[in-house]
């Protein structure tokens, strides 16, 4: 499945751009969502061990969680220090 991956902040200045699009298999969880990222974007992978997600705006933290059938998953780093 194709997913439109949103990167806000830090995320966003790690990865070099404000989106971008990504095939994972249908069985993919956050966690190997994750490392394809990373795979992608080096500087992002200790971004992410920080950050929390929205699939498509509802919470996912579980990084063993399979994604499901869904659209954007927005990455968010910590906010104000947070």
């Amino acid at each position: 499945m194709t997913l439109t991956v949103r990167f806000f902040a830090a995320a966003r200045a790690a990865a070099g751009v404000d989106l971008t699009e990504i095939d994972v298999p249908a069985d993919a969880t956050l966690g190997d969502l994750e490392r394809a990222l990373g795979a992608g974007h080096p500087a992002l992978t200790p971004v992410l061990a920080r950050c929390s997600y929205l699939r498509d705006a509802i919470a996912l933290c579980d990084r063993t969680a399979p994604l499901g059938d869904c659209a954007t998953i927005d990455v968010l780093p910590p906010f104000a220090g947070g």
